[in-house]
């Protein structure tokens, strides 16, 4: 033991020894370049490091612990970064915007797919969804956006069921689950009692639907079982956040006795904090017992209580010793037997009709179907961003590697190993990286509070999710830090490790540049990062292109009427306590208060608002020979005046008249079946049955389709027969056609104009549409207060301009769209940094060359051609690459895309051309700093 540290001494005093005549050595040839004796020798040792590095190789070779060893190269990679500040920065920077973007959209990511349910044990839920080969025959089917719903004639699925079942399951299956509950939609509510009158969103649960959760109050008490039955008084409970924002957090609120849609309702409790929704986005202000749907909805029907109307979506807790497997087969059995052999079979046996249980938290999707494909799309991007960033550190790591050489060289003289040195480089690489992350961190709080801004500006609703920095996002961030650091080091850490060392120490620049254009040429490690960062960059700017000419195409659809100076707003005179004929009057008064609004130049209103998504589709009778026997077409109910408000041009016929609106209110009042249009759900509903058909008015592919060359005017429009229609119902006369206007939008840009027919509007839940001859905003507070002098009880639904309306329709598309194009810039300015830094460095290096080639008689121009040449080149073959990459990457894109192809060469073109203009900036400035050279100074030098 003795000699084996006696010679270890030994070595370490003759590696000290070579190291300070090394050292001395540097010294005296910087004080022959103008230094100072103490200035040379601090410059020395902070060349080469300090004595410690003999420690550092000694230890590599006796085997001392690695944790010391890891230390050391962590407190000397430290060293070595604060002597570089600037590279240092650039680096740190450039890594914390590319790992500062991924984490964003991760965090996103996180929070909408990956959080678990705010519920406890949320494993043990399930939901239940049926599907078939066909549509069965449903008398009306509603559905709330909870799950991935399908109510086509093929292949239709739906997470709604009937009461009726609901109630068997209970009876039936209570061996399988530990709990049993249901949801039903929302409840526009009108709310008094709490300062001016608001609209509140109500859902409606069963009353265990607390307990079954496992949700806990913040104050006061949840639903119970015994709240849920028409004898129990009303009673509600809040949202936390609507707690705090609607009656400021006040601990008085429980006990408080409010006031919904005119029933006087007892708020018992707020729930928990956490609890927001159980579906992702579907968040409620107030929840409520399923038996005040028939005292609180003013459209309620009780014919919904019928086996053949769905509308619950039944939530199960699945008791422990239960797999999933084995529930879903008894209750899949229970199904078919309710759906074939019932009273009556809505199914056949070839329509295979069945029930699976979903887990909850795979199964509510909410309005996960909405942000997944842009968040998708967005985290491809950002991983593109990051992979640009890291070649980017990487050619900055290279370029700065030339400038080591003499001190890897040094080492290796010195006895330490190859693996030795690239180990301390590779540390240095993951200490960048860990300051990116840290920064990183920073730059995604801050970007994923940005987007959920924007997001929520374009939502009319509490989002009802918010991005969080939680141990699986810091994780998140921790790995593809470490992975960054790895990746980008591992080029420096290769070729720092192997150094040549008779040239390296001799120092001279002529022989390194000599020798790293041997080691590679065009085609070396430096210049292949350059060409992989610009082709990477087009494949990002592809893809922002396309998806800006998409938002842009859509913008510059013509929906079929003028949507400029047009303002927008609901109300709904029954949650006032209008009825009926009464409702319609009301509609009518409320109008004209509008007309007389200085700048409004026409008032009218329907049944649904244009392009928000919402529709109301209705079965008809085919009237033709051509086709199926039955068809769907759109239907919406207009007030007075609708077509000329809304610009819609009236082909042939008349426009509806006051005796048309008049034979429609008459119409609702003997109403036996109608369904509201307000339903945002496909069924078999028509209006009112009458002794005379109803005037209607279709669009022209209403007539093309169904009519063909024949004249549509007096002809009949029927009904098709609804499935489990009650018997005795008086016959309904359906429609007649009294006018032909042009085609227009309904709900959404994308899809294609659909038969449309629109009729008489009756009923109190209307949305008007008001035309300006002036600002369509600067209305909105003469509205406002119209309508509160009308009824000070009488709410308003999202007033807005149809721009904003629009724009909300489109928020997908613009959110993509923005951020898609701001990573496209973030890419094209790290291509470029790239580009830079390459050529900066290829200027310093070949200074000696171009000295000789001056001082022979070089012209500037032809410097600056060749250091401008050779980015160019560089950039030409990236670009090349980078085009075919994006042709095949932006497949991907076409679910998303509109009107454009997902090759289209017009974008690859511009996008190619403007990357190449950017490029040629980038390679101008090095290129005129080398034409700046003075050729005596670069000999000089040399």
């Amino acid at each position: 033991m003795k000699i084996f540290f006696g010679r270890r001494k030994q070595r370490e005093a003759e590696l000290n020894e070579e190291l300070e005549g090394h050292l001395r050595v540097a010294a005296s040839d910087r004080v022959q370049h103008g230094e100072n004796r103490k200035q040379a020798e601090q410059s020395a040792r902070a060349e080469f490091g300090n004595v410690t590095l003999v420690r550092d190789v000694t230890r590599d070779t006796w085997g001392w612990r690695w944790l010391s060893d890891f230390l050391e190269d962590t407190r000397f990679g430290l060293r070595v970064l604060r002597k570089n500040p600037g590279f240092t920065a650039v680096a740190v920077l450039t890594l914390a915007l590319g790992i500062g973007a991924n984490t964003a959209i991760f965090s996103l990511i996180d929070a909408l797919m990956l959080k678990s349910l705010p519920v406890q044990n949320p494993q043990e839920l399930v939901v239940l969804q049926w599907s078939a080969r066909h549509k069965p025959e449903f008398r009306s089917s509603m559905s709330y956006g909870d799950c991935d719903s399908e109510f086509g004639t093929e292949n239709p699925r739906s997470c709604s069921f009937s009461s009726p079942f609901y109630d068997e399951l209970r009876a039936t299956h209570s061996d399988l689950f530990s709990g049993l509950t249901a949801a039903a939609g929302e409840a526009e509510l009108d709310l008094s009692g709490n300062g001016p009158a608001s609209i509140a969103h109500g859902r409606i649960v069963a009353g265990n639907y607390f307990d079954v959760l496992g949700v806990r109050p913040a104050l006061g008490r949840m639903l119970q079982a015994s709240d849920d039955s028409l004898s129990a008084a009303p009673v509600a409970v809040l949202n936390y956040g609507y707690w705090q924002s609607a009656f400021g957090g006040s601990p008085s609120v429980v006990g408080k006795t409010v006031t919904f849609n005119g029933v006087p309702t007892t708020i018992v409790g707020v729930a928990e904090q956490r609890f927001v929704s159980l579906t992702p986005g579907n968040v409620a202000d107030a929840w409520l017992p399923v038996s005040l749907q028939p005292r609180i909805l003013p459209y309620w029907d009780p014919q919904q209580n019928r086996a053949d109307s769905i509308w619950m979506v039944i939530i199960a807790r699945l008791k422990p010793e239960v797999s999933r497997e084995k529930a879903a087969a008894a209750v899949n059995l229970l199904f078919r037997n309710h759906m074939l052999h019932g009273e009556k079979p809505f199914s056949k046996e070839a329509d295979d009709p069945r029930v699976q249980l979903l887990s909850a938290q795979n199964g509510l999707v909410g309005e996960r179907t909405n942000f997944s494909t842009p968040l998708y799309i967005l985290m491809l991007a950002v991983g593109i961003i990051l992979a640009i960033a890291c070649a980017n550190v990487a050619g900055l790591t290279l370029a700065r590697a030339a400038a080591r050489q003499k001190e890897m060289a040094l080492r290796l003289a010195l006895g330490a190993g190859r693996w030795r040195i690239a180990r301390q480089l590779l540390t240095e690489s993951i200490l960048l990286s860990a300051f990116g992350g840290a920064l990183g961190v920073v730059i995604a709080y801050w970007g994923a509070h940005a987007i959920l801004k924007f997001v929520a500006g374009s939502s009319s609703r509490p989002l009802g999710f918010e991005a969080t920095l939680d141990p699986r996002v810091l994780l998140f961030t921790a790995g593809i830090s470490l992975l960054s650091g790895i990746v980008f080091g591992l080029a420096h850490a290769a070729r720092g490790s192997r150094v040549d060392l008779t040239p390296a120490l001799k120092d001279a620049t002529g022989s390194a540049a000599a020798a790293g254009r041997a080691r590679g040429g065009w085609f070396n490690l430096g210049n292949s990062l350059v060409i992989a960062q610009v082709a990477l960059t087009i494949v990002v700017l592809a893809g922002a292109g396309l998806l800006v000419r998409t938002l842009q195409n859509l913008r510059n659809i013509d929906p079929g009427f003028d949507t400029h100076n047009i303002v927008n707003f609901g109300v709904d005179l029954r949650l006032a306590g209008y009825k009926g004929a009464q409702a319609d009057i009301a509609v009518g008064d409320l109008q004209k208060r509008l007309s007389a609004i200085p700048g409004v130049t026409s008032v009218s209103y329907s049944s649904i608002e244009l392009l928000t998504n919402g529709l109301w589709t209705t079965s008809f009778k085919n009237p033709g020979s051509a086709g199926p026997p039955d068809f769907d077409s759109n239907m919406l109910q207009v007030g007075p005046d609708f077509f000329s408000t809304m610009k819609m041009p009236l082909r042939t016929g008349r426009d509806f008249v006051p005796a048309d609106f008049a034979a429609a209110s008459a119409a609702a009042a003997a109403d036996v079946s109608s369904a509201s249009p307000a339903t945002p759900v496909s069924a078999a509903a028509e209006p009112a049955g009458s002794a005379a058909p109803l005037p209607a008015i279709v669009n022209d592919i209403f007539v093309r389709k169904y009519f063909g060359n024949v004249n549509p005017l007096g002809r009949r429009v029927s009904y098709a027969e609804s499935p489990g229609e009650a018997e005795g119902k008086r016959k309904n006369p359906g429609l007649v056609v009294v006018g032909v206007v042009g085609d227009a939008k309904y709900d959404n840009l994308r899809r294609e104009v659909n038969p449309t027919v629109y009729v008489p509007s009756s009923g109190g839940n209307v949305n008007f549409e008001l035309r300006t001859a002036i600002s369509s905003s600067s209305i909105i507070p003469a509205v406002r207060n119209v309508v509160s002098a009308f009824n000070d009880n009488l709410p308003i639904f999202y007033i807005r301009p149809e721009s904003e309306s629009i724009d909300q329709l489109l928020f997908t598309e613009r959110l993509i769209a923005r951020l898609s194009s701001l990573f496209g810039a973030l890419a094209l300015v790290l291509a470029c940094v790239g580009l830079y830094g390459l050529l900066s460095y290829e200027v310093t290096r070949r200074t000696h060359e171009i000295g000789i080639r001056m001082a022979l008689g070089a012209a500037r121009r032809n410097v600056l051609a060749m250091i401008v040449g050779q980015g160019m080149v560089l950039t030409a073959v990236g670009v090349v690459l980078g085009v075919a990459a994006a042709m095949g990457v932006t497949r991907y894109l076409s679910s998303v895309l509109f009107e454009v192809h997902a090759d289209d060469p017009i974008t690859l073109f511009a996008v190619a051309i403007f990357l190449l203009l950017v490029a040629l900036a980038a390679c101008y400035v090095p290129a005129r700093r080398a034409t700046h050279v003075d050729p005596m100074v670069a000999l000089r030098n040399e």
